[in-house]
């Protein structure tokens, strides 16, 4: 079986790949793929990040029907 892996999982294996580049003492071969890494990791988090945007975004109305969020703050 396959598990999912957390957002904050995966923030924390992003946050481990950036410091091993940035101690520079990883083999160039090994630091482009950890770079690779890093930048799937980065986009799927963006993503999740985005969805959760979406999600939030949305207000269900009485009648059951989704609205967008509207702030009731006006911009200055």
């Amino acid at each position: 079986m396959s598990e999912e892996i957390s957002f904050e999982q995966n923030m924390q294996n992003l946050e481990k790949i950036v410091n091993d580049l940035e101690q520079g003492d990883v083999p160039l071969e090994e630091a482009l793929n950890k770079f690779k890494d890093g930048v799937e990791l980065s986009n799927k988090l963006q993503q999740t990040l985005k969805n959760a945007e979406n999600t939030l975004a949305k207000v269900v109305k009485a009648d059951g029907q989704e609205h967008a969020f509207e702030s009731s703050e006006s911009e200055e």
